[in-house]
This record gives C-alpha cells, sequence and structure tokens, in this order.
C-alpha cells in the first residue's frame, strides 16, 4: 500500500472518530488524539530548517552558472504571481456566482478579530536579509534562510575547489535530512488521524451550517484552480497528464490538508516532485520559495471571502473594485510572505483597500481552520506544479545551448 493511500485512510478514520466524538468528545480529542498530530508536526519542523538550508545551496552549487540561478529565480516568481492572479479571479467568480453572503443575518462577534496592518514593503524587504543567519534558523524564519542559503551557495560556487569540503559536508546534511524525513513519513497515517481528529469534532456539521455556503465556495474555487490553471500548465506546458501530476503529488496534497502547513509539507513535496521527474537541483530551489511566497490557494479564498463581507453588508463592488481585489491580493502574496497569519493580514489588507468592514472578517475567523485546509492544499499543489514547469523549461533551455557533433 503506497503512502497517499495510508494517509488518505488515517484521513478518513479521523474524520469518523471526529465526527462519533463530537463537541462533546473534543475536549477528549484534543487531549488524548490530538497530541499524535502535534508530535508530528514537531518532528516535521525539526527536519525544515537543516533541510531548507543545505537542499538550497546544494541546488545552487550544482547548477553552477550564477546566471543560471537567477534565470530560475526569475521564472519561479512570475510563475507565481501570474498563477496567484488566476486563483484570486476565480475565487472572485465563484463569490459572484454563488454569492455566499447575499440574504445571510448573523451577528458579528467582533471579539474575534483584531485589525492587523500589513508590514510596509521597505521592511518586507529589509527584513529578508538576516543580521544573524544562525537566529534566523533558530526562529524558522523562512525568508532569511533562503536569502543566506543564496549566498552561501553562490559562494561556494564562486570559490571553487577550496570550498569543496564545505559542500560535501552540506551535501552529507542534505542526505541525512532526506533520510529523517523517509523516518518520519512513516508513521503520517498516525499523524494525519492526530490532526483531523480535534478539527472534526470541534467544527461539527452543526456549526458550520450558517456558513455552509462559504465553505463550499472556497473549497470550489481551489478546486477550479487547481484543475483548470494548473492542469493546463502540466498539460501544456511540462507535457505531463494532469492525472499524472495529481497521483504523484497526492501524498503532499494530503498531507497539507490534513496539517494546513506548507512549510511542514515541504520535506514531502520535494520527495513527490522529485519522483515526477523534476531535478534535484530545481526542486531544491524552487520548492521552498514557494513554501513561502506562493499563496494560490490562499488568493481563491481571498476572492471568495472579499465578495462574501461585500454581500453580507449590502455593499455593491464596481469593476475598479475587482481589479484591486485581484491586484492587492497578487501583491500582498509576497508582501506577507513570512508574516505569521499571512493569509489574515492578507484579507485584512484587501477589506481595508476596498473600504469593506474589518468586522466581517470575524466570521471568516470562525470557521478558517476549516478553510485552512483547501488553500494550503492548493498551495503546495501549485508549488509541484511550477517546479515541474520550470524544470522542463531549463531542459529544453540546456538542449537548445548544447553544442551540435
Amino acid at each position: 500500500m503506497n503512502l497517499s493511500t495510508k494517509i488518505l485512510i488515517g484521513l478518513a478514520l479521523g474524520i469518523i472518530a471526529g465526527l462519533e466524538l463530537g463537541a462533546e468528545g473534543a475536549g477528549f480529542a484534543k487531549t488524548w488524539i490530538g497530541p499524535l498530530g502535534t508530535i508530528f508536526m514537531n518532528m516535521i519542523k525539526m527536519v525544515i530548517v537543516p533541510l531548507v538550508f543545505s537542499s538550497l545551496v546544494i541546488g545552487v552549487t550544482s547548477l553552477g552558472d550564477i546566471k543560471k540561478v537567477g534565470r530560475i529565480g526569475v521564472k519561479t516568481v512570475a510563475y507565481y504571481l501570474v498563477t496567484t492572479a488566476f486563483a484570486i479571479v476565480i475565487g472572485l467568480a465563484i463569490g459572484t456566482i454563488m454569492q455566499p453572503g447575499v440574504g445571510l443575518h448573523m451577528a458579528v462577534d467582533t471579539a474575534k478579530v483584531a485589525a492587523k496592518a500589513a508590514p510596509p514593503i521597505s521592511k518586507v524587504i529589509i527584513d529578508i536579509f538576516p543580521t544573524n543567519p544562525l537566529e534566523a534558523m533558530v526562529k524558522a524564519n523562512m525568508l532569511q534562510i533562503i536569502v543566506f542559503s543564496l549566498f552561501v551557495g553562490t559562494g561556494i560556487t564562486v570559490v571553487g575547489e577550496k570550498a569543496n569540503a564545505l559542500k560535501h559536508t552540506i551535501d552529507g546534511l542534505a542526505e541525512v535530512s532526506y533520510k529523517i524525513v523517509g523516518m518520519i513519513m512513516a508513521v503520517a497515517p498516525i499523524g494525519v488521524f492526530g490532526l483531523i481528529t480535534p478539527v472534526v469534532a470541534s467544527n461539527g456539521p452543526a456549526v458550520l451550517l450558517p456558513l455552509l455556503k462559504v465553505v463550499i465556495a472556497v473549497y470550489l474555487a481551489c478546486l477550479l484552480h487547481a484543475v483548470l490553471v494548473y492542469g493546463s500548465m502540466i498539460k501544456f506546458l511540462a507535457g505531463m497528464g494532469f492525472i499524472q501530476f495529481i497521483k504523484g503529488i497526492a501524498p503532499a496534497s494530503l498531507m497539507a490538508f490534513s496539517s494546513c502547513s506548507s512549510g511542514g509539507t515541504l520535506p514531502l513535496t520535494m520527495s513527490c516532485a522529485q519522483k515526477m521527474g523534476a531535478s534535484k537541483e530545481v526542486s531544491s530551489f524552487v520548492l521552498p520559495l514557494g513554501a513561502t511566497i506562493n499563496m494560490d490557494g490562499t488568493a481563491a479564498y481571498q476572492g471568495v471571502c472579499a465578495l462574501f463581507i461585500a454581500q453580507l453588508y449590502g455593499i455593491d463592488l464596481t469593476a475598479s473594485q475587482y481589479m484591486t481585489i485581484i491586484v492587492t491580493g497578487t501583491l500582498a502574496s509576497i508582501g506577507t510572505a513570512g508574516v505569521p497569519g499571512a493569509g489574515f493580514i492578507m484579507l485584512t489588507m484587501i477589506l481595508t483597500s476596498l473600504g469593506l468592514p474589518l468586522e466581517g472578517s470575524a466570521l471568516i475567523a470562525g470557521i478558517d481552520r476549516i478553510l485552512d485546509m483547501p488553500r494550503t492544499s492548493v498551495n503546495i499543489t501549485g508549488d509541484a506544479a511550477v517546479t515541474l514547469l520550470v524544470d522542463k523549461s531549463e531542459k529544453k533551455h540546456a538542449e537548445a545551448e548544447a553544442p551540435l557533433y
């Protein structure tokens, strides 16, 4: 039995157990079942920093040419921004068609939400450069770790032979990290069971019913984005069947759905992408970056939720306001990268830019964990799709530059 099947079984058993326990058993689920998921996620988080650092460094040194690093970086960020914009458009389309906020009358508990200002773009740029790389690793500041890793990899490449000992040491760290990930993944089904059971027990059907249209709209938007956008990209640009791609990324997607953590799923995403044919060099560069800045699922969620709140308060949005949502959401996916609660900050940015009542996001906060599951799954699926595209592009570039003899 393959890993994705085992994870799916763990997920299904967790849902069944959560429904059986219900709200009355939520305390039991959190106290006695939840720790299984917490321990599993702690083990994953334990290996993320050494894995990202070593993988990125070896990825850069394996690429060799500094110009190649820059070329891949530009392609990666461009793909991430374009797919994010498409995701917001799909979210807006679903919100317009389904109208989840129309006719809904609910009391808003403003105590559940507090306005959070997005950091200024100047601060975001300054903060990606670490003053102390060890501190960045201790705090798991992924953007700073990525920048430091790129500098180390570039330095090793420029120094050349004298830095071979350091390169081999970091390469050894990468291989050890991969092996540890394999050990942790052996207990993934148990971890998934522990993660999902308390969530289902705490958020039963009765709690979700008033906001069911929002939940369905977000899930549908995420599904359509995966099928339409990723399906087209994989079929026409990467030359791979969509079903083959979905089967290949399934273990990581299910893991992301259960854990709601792109970073926590990163080791498994890397393994899945490489099994589908992506080179270790490209996947080691593109995926850590995607786990930090790519938020396609979150962007689709923003589009739906912004319209839901506008409809809830009876506010009709203009064409220019729709465009504001697209532009703000796309840029915010980069501007809030690495910031805790990035999805919520993105939503408050959009609401503020439109002049919509911030209090409406309190309703979303109540079901955020349920909505976080599909958007995280789509986020990492997008990371894998872009990795395959960039890898295919680089292989074509290498063939075009190969000398003819």
